[in-house]
């Protein structure tokens, strides 16, 4: 891994991966690391009034996002799911495999399982399917839109 320069980003790495290795069951798999280190980026979408709400949920690879409790309570929707893969990469600007709470839109919220900010490192994705971030745990807590949730993610 390559350190980042800049104070802005202390601890944080990038790692260039194969971009065949991009989901996190392969990566782990081909490379040995830790599943409880890897943090999936989830882009969930819901409705009420017939505004859209949507936000990004931060969860560990042991565990699944609680979306349609913990989740749609955060958005205040009687239903929401995650955000059709198509329009989760035009909105974020992301690749497919690759979406990162690290440069998504203004104003969405990024829920964090508690989980997550107790690692000491955690790998996510870069916004490309190329390489992935390294990174503290505690810094997740610090992204923009960021909202640390108790119970956000259920155990597999």
């Amino acid at each position: 891994m390559q350190q980042l320069v800049g104070s802005d980003a202390p601890g944080v790495e990038v790692v260039e991966i194969d971009p065949d290795l991009a989901d996190t069951v392969v990566l782990v798999e081909a490379s040995g690391m830790d599943m409880a280190d890897m943090a999936n980026c989830i882009v969930v979408a819901g409705r009420r009034a017939g505004e859209e709400r949507v936000c990004a949920a931060l969860v560990l690879g042991t565990t699944r996002a609680d979306v349609n409790t913990t989740v749609r309570k955060r958005l205040d929707v009687r239903k929401c799911s995650f955000m059709p893969m198509d329009d989760a990469v035009e909105r974020t600007g992301m690749e497919y495999g690759g979406i990162t709470p690290v440069g998504l839109p203004a104003g969405w919220p990024v829920l964090v399982d508690s989980r997550v900010v107790a690692r000491d490192a955690i790998v996510i994705g870069s916004g490309v399917r190329r390489s992935k971030l390294r990174l503290p745990g505690a810094l997740a807590a610090l992204l923009p839109g960021a909202e640390v949730v108790d119970g956000l993610a259920v155990p597999l």
